[in-house]
């Protein structure tokens, strides 16, 4: 492979897109030419999530990937989701639409520091949040996200010792949830802690109908205060369900473009950021990398590819599989 390849492979040399066509008209024929499958998360831009195959939180995404029959899965969200595909599916294609597009909380946990975490534990059960990178997979006993963390560590027996990682506030909030002292990694999404308190009670003061509903991704004290906690998708579940009117939403952003959609006629709130951004609100700006001109680019190109070593891949697939089964 020559430097040039290698360099589109990693996503860091720009292709350039043929002027005048429509994207998304090119990307359904690209994707019925190709046997392709898109997968997209909540957290990526609206008119991604509207061309997408399939739009979920971590666990229904997983789900989506192991069951696929596509010769080609094309992973809109960050780069430890298109690993978790390609764990689940080392004979398909996996191709992302930046290679670039990474993850704060996932980075948290480098292997190396990990090994010798776990090593001072050698009985604890591993549970990982599945936001961590196939390295951590390998090391790790259960894979859990949002959805299923607290129904994961009730699975394990009440004398074995737990070491739970990468994300800390999500494990405080599960001891919390299951009574269990664990052993936490000190990890954290740069989206979720940046979410402002000061700016949050000033939002709250003049929304005072509003219910806060939160991710536990978010710091404890945003927690202390919601009226409803739970995953991406039980969050949307729980603003379409509810007989109130008017909601303030602690998580990334992109899950507003669901929810509008569900609920048109409700008041939804982008809880505030620290940070300045385009919205004033919770963005990641690895999930704003996909754009649906990378996204033809990647199933045009079929690049950059996500391959994992077998001898990380097999392992991580056993924590994935563990999950899977428990969350049947």
């Amino acid at each position: 492979m020559n430097l040039l390849e290698e360099a589109n492979r990693v996503g860091y040399v720009s292709r350039s897109t043929p002027k005048g066509i429509d994207l998304k008209e090119e990307i359904l024929k690209l994707k019925k030419e190709k046997n392709a499958v898109i997968l997209a998360h909540y957290y990526v831009d609206g008119e991604i999530q509207e061309i997408a195959d399939y739009v979920g939180d971590s666990l229904g995404l997983a789900q989506a990937a192991e069951s696929t029959t596509a010769d080609m899965i094309v992973f809109c969200g960050v780069h430890f989701m298109g690993e978790t595909a390609k764990i689940l599916n080392p004979h398909k294609k996996v191709v992302i639409p930046d290679f670039n597009a990474g993850c704060s909380l996932a980075d948290s946990a480098p292997k190396e520091e990990f090994a010798a975490f776990k090593a001072q534990h050698p009985d604890a059960v591993v549970v990982s949040y599945i936001n961590c990178t196939a390295d951590i997979k390998a090391m790790t006993d259960i894979i859990c996200t949002s959805s299923n963390a607290v129904k994961i560590v009730e699975s394990i027996p009440a004398e074995k010792e737990i070491i739970f990682a990468p994300d800390a506030n999500l494990g405080r909030y599960v001891a919390k949830k299951t009574g269990r002292d664990l052993i936490l990694w000190d990890g954290a999404c740069i989206v979720h802690i940046d979410i402002s308190l000061e700016k949050l009670k000033k939002v709250r003061e003049e929304n005072p109908n509003a219910l806060l509903v939160a991710h536990p991704e978010c710091k404890e004290i945003i927690l202390s205060q919601a009226d409803f906690i739970g995953s991406t998708t039980a969050l949307l579940k729980f603003v379409e369900e509810s007989d109130n009117q008017e909601f303030i939403v602690a998580t990334e952003a992109g899950i507003l473009h669901k929810m509008k959609m569900a609920v048109p006629h409700k008041k939804l709130i982008p809880a505030p950021a620290n940070e300045q951004n385009s919205c004033a609100c919770s963005e990641c700006p690895y999930m704003k990398m996909n754009t649906l001109e990378k996204l033809y680019n990647s199933m045009f190109y079929e690049l950059p590819e996500i391959n994992v070593p077998e001898e990380v891949r097999i392992p991580a697939l056993k924590a994935v599989k563990a999950m899977l089964e428990i969350s049947k």
